[in-house]
C-alpha cells in the first residue's frame, strides 16, 4: 500500500547526502524527528528562505548557489 498526501506548502530542507551522492528533501516533525524524501519531481517550484544562501556568477560562466562568502571564509 502507498500512502499519498499533498506536499504543497510543506517546508523542508534540501540536503546533500554525501554517501548517496544526491540531494534529498528533509521534512522535520515537531519532535525533531524527520523524513528524507528522494526527489523524483522533474520541475519542482522552490522558494529559498535562507539568509545564508547566495548566488555566485563566476568569470568562467559557472553559476552556483552556496553559503554566503562570510560562512565560506571567502572574500568576493
Amino acid at each position: 500500500m502507498t500512502i499519498t498526501k499533498s506536499a504543497n506548502g510543506v517546508e523542508g530542507i534540501l540536503i546533500w547526502v554525501h554517501s548517496l551522492d544526491r540531494f534529498m528533501f528533509r521534512v522535520y516533525n515537531e519532535d525533531s524527528s524527520f523524513k528524507d524524501y528522494d526527489i523524483d519531481h522533474s520541475d519542482l517550484c522552490v522558494i529559498i528562505k535562507d539568509e545564508d544562501a547566495y548566488f555566485y556568477e563566476h568569470d568562467n560562466g559557472l553559476l552556483t548557489l552556496d553559503h554566503s562568502p562570510e560562512t565560506l571564509g571567502k572574500t568576493v
